[in-house]
């Protein structure tokens, strides 16, 4: 998984946070409405997870409950590392056609106990409702010379204080976002949604029905977070 911002992950959010308040920073660009697409004007707007493809089996009623558990703990394994993105443990379940959760589950603590005890930089993550097979902290400034982050795929302060408040207040309008900031929010808006963290999620049942906005799956994947109960509370920008 490429990290958005090398060396920061979640600490780039929290400090855009901690520093309290959010003043108007330069170079912004004049501000544009952020347009909504059709699926979004017609409220079908699919809900992080949605195409995670969860599985309707009940437990055990599958032929995978007929594998031994060394078979689940490999299959799983496999699975688990071969899926570029964090998968859950329903689609475990349904790939391995529907052994008992509790069985995956099981698979899964395994897996995290081997790879801690087996000496090698590889841990078990808990992101984005999923879990994935990422290298350790200790070796990240070593894995970083691999892949170095291009200019373009950086974020600046700016979008990361307004990704901050999405965070914290969403479901929460442009409007809202520029009262707490000071400043317009349309053109990082835009940016925010173009690189795939931030989404439209409905609108305000309020006159004029603004955009309301909310963070993705990608947003908890590339901050290293398993759900947005993970983001550290701050006084300031939760709701009331």
């Amino acid at each position: 998984m490429t990290q958005l911002i090398e060396g920061e992950g979640l600490s780039a959010v929290e400090s855009a946070v901690a520093e309290g308040g959010f003043g108007a920073v330069g170079g912004l660009v004049e501000d544009a409405p952020v347009e909504a697409s059709g699926a979004e004007e017609s409220g079908l707007v699919q809900e992080p997870g949605a195409a995670e493809g969860g599985s309707d089996l009940q437990d055990g009623a599958g032929a995978g409950d007929a594998l031994s558990d060394a078979e689940i703990e490999s299959a799983v394994a496999a699975l688990v590392y071969a899926s570029p993105d964090p998968i859950s443990e329903r689609r475990l379940q349904s790939l391995l056609e529907g052994p008992q959760i509790e069985r995956v589950r099981a698979a899964l603590a395994t897996l995290r106990e081997r790879l801690a005890s087996s000496g090698l930089p590889y841990e078990l993550r808990t992101l984005a409702g999923g879990v994935q097979i990422l290298t350790t902290p200790d070796v990240g400034l070593i894995v970083q010379r691999l892949a170095k982050v291009r200019k373009s795929e950086r974020i600046s302060g700016a979008a990361l204080e307004t990704l901050a408040v999405v965070a914290y207040r969403q479901p929460v309008s442009k409007a809202e976002i520029e009262a707490i900031r000071g400043v317009q929010a349309g053109p990082i808006l835009r940016t925010l949604i173009e690189r795939g963290l931030v989404r439209v999620t409905g609108r305000a049942d309020v006159p004029g029905h603004p955009l309301h906005y909310g963070t993705t799956r990608d947003f908890l994947d590339r901050f290293g977070l398993g759900s947005l109960e993970d983001l550290p509370r701050d006084g300031e920008l939760a709701k009331d």
